[in-house]
């Protein structure tokens, strides 16, 4: 079984991206739901114990949390070392009732992969990037977001550059959904054939 970690920075097109996957018949496991779905259930109480305040009718607020994050990016560690080994036992009991169920392909879809040092967690990555106008456009046309607070998020993601450079596989869905949709297809194909890495296309 080939495990694909897809990544790529904010307002780059990954979930929209990794739905094409699923489309395709690839199972996908979507950290950002994971987390959502840990925040109400399993994170509640060390995170609510850890940002005092977040725990809004026995969930965690996450406009709260954020707030808090903003005003002290340095507690940042703290949250993940709540919520990252939750995440990963997820992904673990994902590719363990995948393998069983015979997949030949799945696919992780990590936004932080890099960030996080999970290059060791996949077989192959696959990097969604799109022309940088194009994120900013689409990012800031998101409910209650500003340039500051996108300033923020990117300075915790790696440069769209360097996550270029550590591909195994681009797609660019700045050149329109059906041209995203082909390459992914491309991708898979590529895969089954036997061939890991396009080294020589990034």
């Amino acid at each position: 079984m080939i495990v694909i970690g897809l990544t790529g920075s904010i307002g780059m097109g990954k979930s929209t991206t990794a739905k094409m996957f699923a489309d395709e018949g690839v199972p996908v496991n979507d950290s950002d739901a994971v987390v959502h779905d840990l925040y109400r259930t399993d994170a509640v109480g060390p995170v609510g114990e850890a940002f005092s305040g977040t725990v809004k009718d026995g969930v965690i607020d996450r406009q709260e949390l954020s707030r808090q994050l903003a005003a002290q990016p340095e507690k940042f560690p703290v949250l993940e070392a709540i919520v990252h080994p939750l995440v990963r036992r997820r992904e673990l009991d994902f590719l363990t009732r995948h393998r069983e169920a015979g997949a030949d392909l799945v696919l992780l879809d990590i936004p932080l992969l890099f960030e996080v040092k999970g290059e060791g967690r996949v077989d192959v990555i696959v990097v969604v990037t799109c022309d940088p106008q194009i994120q900013r456009e689409r990012v800031l046309a998101r409910p209650g977001m500003t340039g500051e607070k996108l300033a923020m998020i990117l300075s915790r993601q790696m440069p769209d550059a360097e996550k270029r450079k550590r591909a195994d596989f681009l797609i660019d869905t700045g050149l329109g959904l059906e041209a995203a949709r082909e390459r992914v297809r491309e991708v898979i194909a590529s895969l089954r054939a036997g061939k890991t890495s396009e080294k020589s296309d990034a």
